[in-house]
């Protein structure tokens, strides 16, 4: 007798070509974290994101916080 196995053929997503983002628009890392906070929490949230889209940084290092940190005025 000859066996007959089905299978079932997978289809390939290629998630990096056409995904819900809108073309151009980056995903950052405070977007939604920081509508509810007190405007500090926000402004400061808003000044990294804003810093890592210049800069081209999807992640930042502790010093480059403390520059954004300073760049708001606060000092020790």
């Amino acid at each position: 007798m000859q066996e007959v196995t089905e299978q079932k053929q997978t289809q390939f997503v290629d998630r990096r070509s056409g995904g819900t983002d809108a073309p151009g628009v980056e995903r950052r890392q405070f977007s939604t974290n920081h509508q509810n906070e007190n405007p500090e929490i926000a402004e400061l949230a808003n000044a990294i994101d804003q810093y890592k889209v210049q800069n081209r940084r999807r992640f930042i290092t502790f010093e480059e916080i403390y520059d954004v940190i300073k760049s708001l005025g606060y000092h020790r």
